[in-house]
């Protein structure tokens, strides 16, 4: 398979290159401001925000597939915008496309969330993911929205914040509920979700629910070190209006999937 990974400088990107790879696909990556590093890999500079950029480079690869990971907490034009162009692209090659979504789109609630539940956006990441698979959906109806959770992973992002939360340098929250995934588990799945002919949102998360103070305390045990210095607060505490409680039921994806979505208490404990 011709594989092109949007994103691949990214920490899910560069694991689905990785992964994809070893499996004897040939891949294209593609990073902005970082390069993409991962041997065997094909690497092109692109600003998903430049729609002709994106139109030029995959009617000149003409993939089998895309994976579009790419995205910026604070910025509409990639996360929204650049999802679109890659969305449109994909679809007039031809391209399989799996688009990397997030369980940002949703406002919180104790019960989870199915898969097909409408976004319900109530800060601005949200609404730029929400946006994107609006777009997607309405330029390419056959492209899986894949729905995910915090990755984790060493070196993920929320890892490297429970490091610095057990050192002084950080705040954990403690009412943010997500279902955390590993970042090798959610390649695999990605990769695995590839060849089918699944359309529309799929979530793909981890089966335990935790808040991020509960990651820090689970990676102080596996580290060895003494949580009693971690530092927590709230949302509410700290000013913050985002989602809290959001947990992706998974059931449907566990099923259809060989790859085995690990849990935190699996994976940490």
């Amino acid at each position: 398979m011709n594989l092109l990974v949007v994103g691949a400088s990214g920490f899910l990107g560069a694991e689905v290159c990785r992964q994809a790879v070893a499996a004897g696909h040939r891949v294209v990556g593609t990073g902005h401001s970082a390069a993409v590093a991962v041997p065997g890999v094909a690497p092109r500079r692109l600003d998903i925000t430049d729609r002709a950029a994106v139109r030029a480079l995959l009617t000149g690869l003409r993939p089998d597939a895309v994976v579009s990971t790419p995205y910026r907490v604070d910025d509409w034009a990639v996360t929204a915008d650049g999802a679109a162009h890659v969305a449109s692209a994909a679809a007039e090659v031809g391209a399989r496309l799996v688009h990397l979504s997030s369980d940002a789109l949703h406002a919180g609630r104790p019960e989870p969330y199915a898969d097909a539940e409408a976004p319900t956006p109530v800060y601005p990441y949200g609404a730029a993911k929400a946006a994107a698979e609006t777009a997607v959906r309405a330029v390419d109806p056959a492209a899986l929205l894949v729905r995910t959770s915090l990755i984790l992973g060493e070196g993920s992002k929320q890892i490297q914040r429970c490091r610095d939360a057990l050192a002084g340098r950080a705040t954990l929250f403690s009412d943010e509920i997500r279902c955390p995934v590993d970042v090798t588990d959610l390649a695999a799945a990605v990769l695995e979700l590839l060849p089918t002919d699944l359309a529309g949102p799929l979530n793909v998360a981890g089966p335990d629910e935790a808040s991020r103070a509960d990651l820090g305390r689970l990676l102080a045990r596996r580290l060895g070190v003494d949580p009693a210095g971690l530092r927590t607060t709230t949302t509410l505490a700290a000013g913050l209006f985002r989602p809290i409680e959001v947990r992706l039921d998974s059931a449907r994806a566990a099923g259809l999937l060989r790859t085995r979505l690990r849990g935190v208490a699996e994976l940490y404990g």
